[in-house]
Parts: structure tokens; sequence; C-alpha cells
């Protein structure tokens, strides 16, 4: 891959790794150090890629696998520093929070499959690939996410009235 690609690449699809990481930690730092991390993989990669569409699954599947990397080590470390223990990330509209809160609340196997086909619009078989399951999982875990989510915001915005 020649430097131009990779740049186009970078500057293509660096939003779309940090929000997946976003996804997975909730965190803009570690979301920060995880676009570092895939774009340095993207750029040391000796594979041919066959077409966009390979390319943005390949690093769907890596960033997934990174954050998954990432939240085992976490485990493994107890502590956090001050500056990272409690930041939450900014909207714009107090909605937006109050919907970003109840998904991050969600299961991370429901927060993925939500995310993946809400923002990144991909199909329930593309998901299917990148996350290696069949397309009933699929289905069934945006099924449940989105009942979980109509159940929670309905009880919050009763709370609310």
């Amino acid at each position: 891959m020649t430097r131009t690609e990779f740049t186009q690449r970078a500057e293509r699809y660096k939003d779309m790794i940090f929000r997946i990481a976003l996804n997975y930690y909730a965190n803009p730092h570690d979301g920060d150090d995880t676009v570092q991390e895939v774009l340095l993989r993207l750029y040391s990669c000796k594979k041919e890629f066959q077409s966009e569409e390979h390319v943005k699954a390949w690093l769907i599947r890596v960033t997934i696998n990174q954050c998954k990397n990432g939240l085992r080590q976490k485990k493994q470390r107890s502590w956090v520093s001050l500056e990272d223990a409690d930041q939450p990330v900014q909207f714009q509209f107090p909605e937006q929070s109050e919907l970003y809160r109840e998904v991050m609340a969600l299961p991370e196997k429901y927060r993925t499959v939500l995310y993946l086909f809400y923002y990144e619009e991909l199909s329930v078989s593309e998901i299917a690939d990148v996350l290696h399951l069949s397309t009933t999982a699929v289905t069934t875990r945006l099924s449940r996410a989105r009942q979980q989510l109509k159940t929670n915001l309905t009880e919050v915005w009763k709370d609310e009235e």
C-alpha cells in the first residue's frame, strides 16, 4: 500500500474506528489510542484488499479485536488515572446524551450490532460476517437491543413527567 493510499484510507476510516472504540470503552482517550493502533496495523499490513468494502470490514474486525484485547488488559490493571476517571462524552442536545447513556448501558453484544447497523449502515449479513455470527443471531440481537432500549427509554421518559 502506498503512502497516499494509506493517508486516504486513514482519513476515510479514522472516525469510524474511533466511534467503534468509543462504543466499547466509553472513553475518548482509549478511543484515540485504538485509532492509532488500528491505523498502525493498516499501515504495516501487507495484505492486498479486494475492494473498499473489504478494507472497511477488515478495519471493523481489527478494531473490535483491539478493543476486546484492551478491555482484557484493563481488567488485569485495576487502577484508573484521575483524568480518565469519569469524563462523559458531550452532546449538543440532552436527548442525545440520554440515548447515549442508555445504549452504553446495554450489554456489549447488543451495543456492537446496534452501532454497526445504525451508524456504519452495515447490513445484517455484513454484520454477521464481521462478527462471525449467523444472520439469525444478528437479527435476534438487534431485536433484543431495540426492545431493551424501548423499555429503558420509556421508563426514563415516564420518570421525567
